[in-house]
C-alpha cells in the first residue's frame, strides 16, 4: 500500500532542498499531484469511468472509493470481474499494446481517481525506480489474485466463494487497515462475482448473519469469524445447510 500521511506541503518531485540535495521521488506525492499527463476527477456513485471499447490510452489510479469492473459478452451477458478500492490501479493493459478497453469501469461509491496518460506513466516507470517497484508489485499481486479467483471458481463451493469475496471486499488482513463496513453492494453483484444465482447468495448471506459471521442490514459488516468458512476442509460446511 502507498503511504500517504503528508502533514506539510510536499515539494514537487525532483526539487532541490535548501541544502542542495535532490528530494527523493515519492510515489504518494506523485499520485496526489495534478501535472502534465495527470488529471484528478471525482465520480458520483454509478458514474462511468470508462467503457468497454474505449481507447486504451491511460492508466487509472483510485485515490478513494470503490470501482466495479464488468465485461459484456457478444451475447449481451454482463459479468463482474473485479471490485477495486483505494490505492489500486486499472487500465494497465495499454502498457502492453492494448488499443481498446476490454472492460467497463464504473463507480460503486463516490470515487476520486487520477488518470495518468500512457506516455506519462511510461516515462515515470522508466525514470523512477521507486514508482516502478511499487507498480510492478501491484501488478504481481493482481495476477496472484486472479489465479486465486480461478482456483476458487473451479474447486470451491458457492458458500466458500461468497465468504472469500466478502473478506476481500472488506480488505480483511491488509496491514494498517481495520475491517471496514462495505458500501452497499447488491446481491445480484455478489452473484455475478462468484458465478451463482441471487437466491443462493441470499441463502448464504442469511446463514452467515445467523451464525454471527456478518452483520447485514443494507450495509455489510464483516467479522473475522467468517474466515472459518474459507479455512474449512473442502466439501465441508461450517454448519448444516437447512
Amino acid at each position: 500500500m502507498i503511504s500517504r500521511t503528508p502533514k506539510a506541503k510536499p515539494r514537487a518531485p525532483g526539487k532541490r532542498s535548501d541544502r542542495g540535495m535532490k528530494t527523493p521521488f515519492d510515489p504518494a506525492t506523485y499520485l496526489e499531484t495534478v501535472a502534465k499527463g495527470r488529471t484528478i476527477s471525482l465520480h458520483k456513485k454509478k458514474g462511468l469511468i470508462f467503457k468497454q471499447g474505449d481507447d486504451a490510452d491511460s492508466v487509472i489510479y483510485i485515490r478513494s472509493g470503490k470501482v466495479k469492473v464488468t465485461v459484456l459478452s457478444a451475447e449481451g451477458n454482463e459479468a463482474v470481474v473485479a471490485i477495486l478500492g483505494a490505492d489500486e490501479f486499472l487500465g494497465e493493459g495499454c502498457l502492453i499494446g492494448q488499443l481498446k478497453r476490454l472492460a467497463t469501469a464504473s463507480a460503486m461509491t463516490e470515487c476520486t481517481i487520477m488518470l495518468v496518460a500512457k506516455s506519462e506513466i511510461q516515462r515515470v516507470l522508466k525514470q523512477k525506480a521507486t514508482f516502478s517497484q511499487m507498480f510492478v508489485t501491484h501488478i504481481l499481486a493482481r495476477n496472484a489474485r486472479i489465479q486465486e479467483d480461478l482456483v476458487d471458481q473451479l474447486f470451491n463451493s458457492t458458500e466458500k466463494r461468497l465468504a472469500r469475496v466478502l473478506l476481500l471486499l472488506a480488505n480483511f488482513g491488509k496491514t494498517g487497515r481495520p475491517e471496514p463496513i462495505l458500501g452497499k453492494i447488491s446481491q445480484e453483484t455478489l452473484a455475478e462475482m462468484i458465478g451463482t444465482t441471487r437466491s443462493r447468495v441470499s441463502h448464504f448471506m442469511n446463514k452467515f448473519r445467523r451464525l454471527g459471521f456478518i452483520t447485514y442490514n443494507g450495509n455489510i459488516d464483516v467479522h473475522s469469524s467468517l474466515l472459518s468458512v474459507v479455512l474449512a476442509d473442502k466439501g465441508r460446511s461450517v454448519a448444516p445447510t437447512p
